[in-house]
């Protein structure tokens, strides 16, 4: 994600900006670009997969610890809540605090925090257990909100001129994160116990620290004028914000919801259902890099992949189920297929997003540089993250009162309006 964030999931942006300093000296430009991809690559892989980790063995862990599946539904649901609230502090005052340093600290946190998460199997059972895992997955969400603002932004500076094209690509990563996280952590969880998986990640993330502070570039910039506020009122920036959150909320909304459904209409052991999953994740991750490029070549057709990426969104929901009213019968190739259109089209509305808020923000007088790329992707994540929050508290409620068919067609009534 997001962004996403999912989810995050999932956070996709991408843009135009200052051609200025893409042609000095373009050898010295191209080494530092390589190591800017192996920094946000790092993070977008590491921070992905600590994310959806939890997935398979924590709620049934929470629940031995005595919490409800209502409490559980928060602790997953406050990480975007918070989520939502960093990327929009870090996005304003990143030129104050510094992009290396803010994208360093919050990888180091991040790592830091999921080797905590481990250990909490050893906490007392009841509230004490409940409020140290919120209180984890708060720091985890602020910090990974860190990192991914900075990310953003440094992607941004380096690669002015094809940030979609740079964005999609890196999309990949975070997309492979989120298909690996899930059995990882299953199979080292049924190997090793609890601790494992947590520890092993939060030491990987951990030991990509000292290679990022040796390999990022410092950019040093001044700070802006503007608020998110100005940004947000542009009624182009205001459109695509309410795409942004649909998109987040829809990929959120098949969290809880989605493997329940299988489970119980297909009959399909547990290990099947991440490869469900894997349809979604694996289309999105492979057509992000081509919608990138697409957008960045001509930026033109930009309007028309929001608008086609919407509507077949729409219809993949309104199939999913399928609907009541369509009369399908429900089968698993169907699911899958579904899926996988539902994959490229989120790419198609998600991946030019950024450029086109980057650019209807330099139109309208916002400076280029760092604190604009800053108030962009502190402003992308929070929409993602308002979207990962909605998607999966909607989604589960919905799906309880009116059964999934119907709920997933609410949720492509969502994707159409937009």
């Amino acid at each position: 994600m997001d962004s996403p964030g999912d989810p995050e999931g999932p956070r996709p942006p991408g843009g135009d900006g200052p051609p200025g300093g893409a042609r000095e000296t373009s050898r010295r430009l191209s080494r530092e670009q390589i190591f800017v991809l192996i920094s946000a690559a790092s993070i977008n892989l590491g921070s992905m997969m600590c994310y959806s980790i939890l997935g398979p063995f924590f709620p049934k862990e929470a629940e031995k610890k005595g919490a409800s599946n209502t409490v559980i539904g928060m602790i997953f649901g406050c990480y975007a809540l918070f989520d939502l609230l960093a990327s929009l502090v870090f996005g304003k005052y990143l030129v104050h605090i510094g992009a290396k340093f803010m994208f360093v600290a919050g990888m180091f946190v991040s790592g830091g925090v999921t080797v905590l998460f481990g250990v909490l199997d050893q906490v007392p059972e009841g509230p004490v257990f409940i409020a140290m895992c919120f209180l984890v997955r708060i720091i985890d969400a602020i910090s990974f909100a860190a990192a991914i603002t900075a990310s953003s932004s440094i992607l941004a500076k380096a690669f002015p001129n094809n940030v979609a094209t740079v964005m999609g690509s890196l999309e990949s990563f975070s997309g492979l994160g989120l298909v690996l996280g899930p059995p990882l952590g299953g199979f080292l969880y049924q190997s090793f116990g609890y601790e494992v998986p947590f520890i092993l990640l939060g030491c990987i993330v951990l030991l990509m620290v000292p290679l990022n502070m040796c390999i990022l570039p410092n950019y040093e910039s001044d700070p802006g004028k503007h608020s998110f506020w100005k940004l947000i009122i542009l009624p182009k920036v205001a459109f695509i914000s309410f795409v942004i959150t649909s998109l987040s909320s829809g990929f959120g909304f098949l969290d809880p919801t989605l493997s329940l459904f299988v489970l119980e209409k297909f009959n399909l052991p547990a290990g099947y259902v991440g490869l469900v999953f894997l349809g979604l994740a694996l289309s999105y991750t492979i057509s992000s890099p081509l919608v990138g490029l697409l957008s960045d070549k001509m930026p033109h057709l930009r309007k028309w992949l929001l608008v086609f990426g919407n509507l077949i969104t729409a219809g993949c929901y309104m199939f999913l189920g399928p609907a009541p009213f369509l009369h399908i019968k429900s089968q698993l190739w169907l699911l899958v297929l579904i899926l996988v259109i539902n994959g490229i089209s989120a790419g198609m509305s998600l991946i030019p997003a950024f450029p086109e808020i980057l650019s209807c923000a330099h139109e309208n007088g916002f400076e280029e540089g760092l604190s604009t790329l800053g108030l962009v992707s502190g402003l992308f994540g929070a929409l993602w993250s308002v979207g990962a929050f909605l998607g999966p508290t909607l989604g589960g409620f919905l799906y309880e009162k009116i059964g999934f068919e119907w709920a997933a067609a609410l949720q492509g009534l969502w994707a159409l309006t937009s």
